[in-house]
């Protein structure tokens, strides 16, 4: 399974939907820019997609939630390293109230892996984020570890960006 994104303006991105109505694609509105998501099994009907390929799922992804993307740059030799910490993951988040769908994607042009998660609304990644699983999921002192063993496995800090599958005037 691969994952494919573009973005660029609201309506731009509305107007490559509506030309592709027939496939998967999902539309989401973040700050400042859109993006249009492309999940298959097939190639992109996007001209020069960001490309991924899924490595771990949950779930099925919706056309409508709340999209939190955590955007971590990996090095070559770190990959295999990050990919089985995500393997052996405790998957406390699934059970998680509001919870939709989670993504592993693994970066075909980049060094940028996305920890994709789907959520019915903001509060409930709030949620989530406030709970008793997630402080587990992401202990500190495990965190500290890993980290203080793996350094050079990150190219530059992680960073997140979220989005809205549908339009604030829908709502």
């Amino acid at each position: 399974m691969f994952i494919y994104m573009t973005t660029g303006t609201r309506d731009f991105m509305e107007k490559i939907k509506e030309k592709h109505a027939s496939k998967q694609i999902i539309l989401m509105h973040g700050s400042g820019s859109s993006l249009l998501l492309h999940e298959t099994e097939g190639k992109s009907v996007f001209q020069t997609p960001r490309r991924y390929e899924v490595i771990s799922a949950t779930g099925e992804l919706q056309e409508e939630g709340f999209f939190v993307c955590n955007n971590i740059p990996v090095s070559d030799e770190g990959r295999p390293v990050f990919e089985h910490r995500f393997s052996t993951r405790a998957r406390a988040i699934e059970s998680q109230p509001g919870f939709v769908a989670f993504r592993l994607l693994r970066p075909l042009d980049s060094d940028t892996y996305i920890v994709m998660t789907e959520w019915n609304s903001p509060s409930d990644f709030d949620q989530w984020k406030n709970s008793p699983a997630f402080k587990e999921a992401h202990d500190p002192q495990a965190a500290r570890a890993f980290v203080d063993n793996t350094t050079h496995i990150f190219t530059s800090a992680s960073y997140i960006t979220t989005y809205t599958a549908k339009r604030e005037d829908e709502a």
